[in-house]
């Protein structure tokens, strides 16, 4: 069995946007790039495709993501 040690960023953070709460959770394993993942209310996660060389970076396509599209994206 491999033991993968899962690193969070200290940018992951609840966010509101329209009146929804959103975790944006940022992490990775020891040896690879950021992950982005957004969880809604239900508890409905959205994870990006794409991995961010930065964490900074992944926080950035989150945000631009809620500014861009519509809250309804993010909904069940």
């Amino acid at each position: 069995m491999i033991d993968i040690k899962i690193i969070e960023s200290p940018l992951s953070q609840s966010v509101a946007v329209e009146g929804h709460r959103f975790e944006i959770q940022i992490y990775r394993g020891e040896d690879t790039l950021w992950t982005l993942e957004v969880v809604n209310e239900k508890s409905t996660s959205f994870v990006w495709d794409e991995l961010f060389p930065t964490d900074r970076d992944a926080l950035g396509a989150a945000l631009a993501d809620f500014e861009n599209s519509p809250v309804e994206d993010f909904l069940d």
